[in-house]
């Protein structure tokens, strides 16, 4: 039976808080080899704000310690109630194949977000141009949605490549949007044939020849690239060989740097030097108030840095300033802190910091 508490308008609720509430998975669905949609509502009833194209990250359970991973939201923020992933399992993955083995309705995990800036809503145009590849075409489904619900009249050209026919994620979908959306121009690329079903569409890959044919006036829209670093790099370069201005596309990428060593408490000596002379580490104490620890930040540390050398444990994926998922708050100090985005000018206000890219400028004491 449906829960009566369901029943609720919109203006009963409130939005989803990452720091309260966790996800509730209530629907999964196949969608292609090895690609699934997880459906996910709040625990506590509440509603989504987010923008098309956003992410979340997900703190995953795993047997030997959680870990976290970055999924951008297939789902469209037209239709508040739910919010949904879609994840391919890639050879060797290990969060997206707990996630298969492990996730059933009614499982809740603990999520973080929304983040990034990937979306139509921050490039207005009268004409868009979306380039997928694989599991690159969630959040291209999370702004067509969107335009669908509230602007489907709207001039977009879609190009998505798949190996295979039956690797095409959302094919039906992107069909049946094909034949309501007027101003959708849909179109498939396939790289090789497939003994499961037969193509007779678009063949090879996506150069400079077939785009002008895919999307004859490719140079008029704004672009949105998202697929394997290889197939974007190869996206922007025929762009550039084409004299495309650069300044009107966009892709989407979650990069990791490699993570910085945490220091040494002293700088290591040569075995010769006198060890009186050895420099005082201007260290800053800081106070993990939640865990009652007392630790300290070395010059260059970051407050996540400090955090690990501490023992105390803060939740990061990115580590670069743009999941938002190591937000913590300040009870008392200040830092240097420089992101990517993922902290809100209001949440600045609040006392909240990303860890993984704050420096304390004094004596802190951070609520974690």
């Amino acid at each position: 039976m449906t829960d009566p508490g369901l029943y609720r308008h919109l203006d009963e609720m409130v939005p989803w808080n990452d720091r309260l509430q966790v996800l509730e998975v209530i629907g999964i669905v196949d969608e292609a080899p090895e690609v699934k949609t997880f459906t996910f509502r709040s625990d506590a009833q509440t509603w989504f704000r987010y923008k098309p194209g956003q992410f979340i990250t997900l703190e995953l359970p795993l047997d030997d310690g959680p870990i976290m991973r970055t999924y951008t939201l297939s789902s469209s923020p037209s239709r508040p109630f739910s919010i949904a992933v879609t994840v391919k399992a890639q050879p060797g993955s290990v969060g997206t194949r707990w996630m298969f083995d492990n996730l059933g309705i009614g499982a809740r995990l603990k999520a973080f977000g929304p983040g990034g800036d990937f979306t139509h809503h921050n490039h207005p145009a009268a004409k868009y141009l979306f380039i997928s590849a694989g599991s690159g075409i969630t959040p291209m489904m999370s702004m067509l949605r969107w335009l669908n619900d509230c602007a489907p009249g709207t001039d977009v050209s879609f190009v998505n490549c798949a190996r295979r026919p039956e690797e095409i994620i959302f094919r039906k979908e992107l069909e049946l949007l094909g034949s309501r959306m007027p101003g959708l121009s849909l179109s498939f690329l396939i790289e090789e044939r497939s003994s499961r079903e037969s193509w007779f569409g678009h063949m090879g890959r996506i150069d400079a020849v077939r785009l002008p044919l895919l999307s004859p006036d490719f140079r008029e829209r704004e672009v949105f690239c998202c697929g394997p670093e290889p197939f974007m790099r190869a996206v922007r370069e025929m762009l550039q060989s084409t004299g495309f201005d650069m300044a009107f596309y966009h892709q989407e990428s979650f990069g990791v740097p490699p993570v910085e060593p945490v220091p040494a408490p002293f700088p290591e000596l040569p075995a010769n030097a006198d060890a009186d002379a050895a420099p005082a580490a201007a260290a800053v104490p800081v106070r993990f108030s939640l865990s009652d620890v007392e630790g300290e930040c070395l010059p260059g540390q970051t407050v996540l840095q400090a955090a690990r050398a501490s023992g105390v444990r803060i939740s990061a994926a990115c580590e670069f300033g743009l999941c938002g998922t190591c937000k913590v708050r300040k009870l008392s100090g200040e830092v240097e802190m420089n992101h990517n985005g993922g902290i809100l000018d209001d949440e600045i206000a609040e006392g909240f910091i990303l860890a993984c890219c704050s420096k304390p400028l004094c004596d802190l004491e951070i609520e974690s």
